[in-house]
């Protein structure tokens, strides 16, 4: 590249206002004071640019900011880096905070960041690829970073965003219940996503999920079968919370190979769109070859994407609870053996917590369904309780001397 054009670029960027709506992210404020790389990453537009804003301005320091999708900084390759730090130094002199914005867009990265890193700079990086620091970036930088993953917004963000205050004494007050219960309805289906819940114009939200398929998947991984991607992401989609098998899909997609699903999948992986959960078994070859089930990175975008059906409402409660608990940076796993369980926690591979997800329990044959196999769970992994997420209901229920403890959705997310 041109010195003079990558000046330009960094100039114009740094003008740009900042957000001035910045809405805190739960649990993230520990990054601003690490000595490691940070390495922030998640799917496109879910506010990591406005992090990194929040980032700065506790930072406070005189510092240098790229952002590398611009589509000026196309030809940008690994050897410019060296021109980009003069750039920065001539600029605006001698710093040592560096800021970069998806930077996975330039392959071999890691290198510099890591010569920065050695010369006693501070990085912050974001990037929308789960695999940023796989392989060969990640073997670069052991030990010198630190990762962190940003969601869409929490329902705390989200009543944030919203400007909808509330009081833990709201949990018990008739008034203060109705207001977080009818949050937390809009909340099921609107999803996280800024720009969306700023707009609420679907076309947004399907502009975002093309954009991501083309440009982080098809572009990236050369796909050249692109029908059979979108049929697949449009059945994932519409499919969630339910168990997937490869070469039944290769089938409905007239793919001749499991493999190649398999691989696109990883592929909606990578870009943060969708989530495979395993089932729990002791053995790690088990656990690689039964079928996975398929979570998905919001619900609003999930029903603008695929049809709906009246079971829905279950499955976007579920998808709810799978994503918190993700922003809670729990290991997950389903339960399978007599009965299901849909979450199991689990720490250092122990099970410490088994979950259930439920619409409500006023129904005979659901209610034992589901007890059955939260029963199932913790018997079978020799659990004191159990817990049951349900939209409204609350209390305790006792089976066989195991207490079940019932819990609505929102109080928990609330916790």
């Amino acid at each position: 590249m041109q010195k003079h054009i990558l000046k330009e670029i960094i100039v114009q960027q740094n003008k740009q206002k900042p957000n001035t709506r910045l809405i805190p992210r739960t649990d993230f404020d520990f990054i601003s004071h690490l000595p490691q790389i940070v390495v922030l990453s998640g799917i496109r537009r879910c506010g990591k640019s406005t992090l990194l804003d929040q980032i700065r301005q506790i930072n406070n320091q005189n510092d240098y900011y790229l952002n590398f999708d611009d589509e000026r900084l196309l030809h940008f390759t690994v050897d410019d880096f060296q021109l980009l730090y003069e750039s920065f130094v001539e600029l605006y002199g001698v710093q040592n905070h560096f800021y970069f914005d998806q930077i996975q867009n330039i392959k071999n990265w890691e290198n510099f960041v890591r010569r920065l890193y050695n010369e006693g700079n501070k990085i912050y990086i974001t990037g929308s690829n789960a695999n940023l620091l796989s392989k060969e970036p990640g073997t670069h930088l052991t030990g010198r970073h630190i990762q962190a993953t940003l969601y869409p917004f929490s329902f705390v963000e989200y009543l944030a965003f919203k400007k909808i205050e509330y009081v833990s004494e709201d949990f018990f007050t008739t008034l203060g219940k109705a207001k977080l219960q009818s949050a937390f309805q809009n909340f099921l289906t609107e999803g996280g996503f800024p720009e969306y819940l700023e707009t609420n114009n679907a076309e947004q939200l399907k502009s975002l999920y093309s954009s991501i398929l083309y440009r982080d998947i098809v572009v990236r991984n050369k796909i050249v079968n692109d029908v059979a991607l979108r049929e697949l992401g449009f059945y994932l989609a519409g499919n969630v919370g339910k168990p997937i098998s490869y070469s039944k899909l290769a089938a409905i997609l007239n793919v001749k190979h499991g493999q190649t699903v398999k691989n696109y999948v990883s592929y909606f992986e990578d870009t943060y769109l969708v989530f495979q959960l395993s089932k729990f078994d002791y053995s790690l070859k088990k656990q690689v070859v039964n079928p996975k089930r398929i979570y998905f990175i919001d619900n609003a975008m999930s029903q603008n994407i695929s049809f709906r059906f009246s079971e829905d409402r279950g499955r976007f409660l579920e998808n709810t609870v799978f994503l918190e608990l993700k922003r809670r940076r729990h290991e997950l796993f389903y339960h399978k053996e007599q009965k299901e369980c849909d979450f199991l926690i689990t720490e250092r591979g122990k099970v410490t917590e088994a979950i259930q997800v439920v619409t409500s329990l006023d129904n005979v044959k659901t209610r034992e369904r589901e007890v059955s196999g939260l029963l199932d769970a913790v018997k079978f992994h020799q659990l004191a309780t159990g817990l049951i997420l349900t939209e409204e209901e609350e209390g305790e229920l006792v089976y066989d001397g195991v207490v079940l403890k019932v819990k609505p959705i929102w109080k928990w997310l609330l916790e």
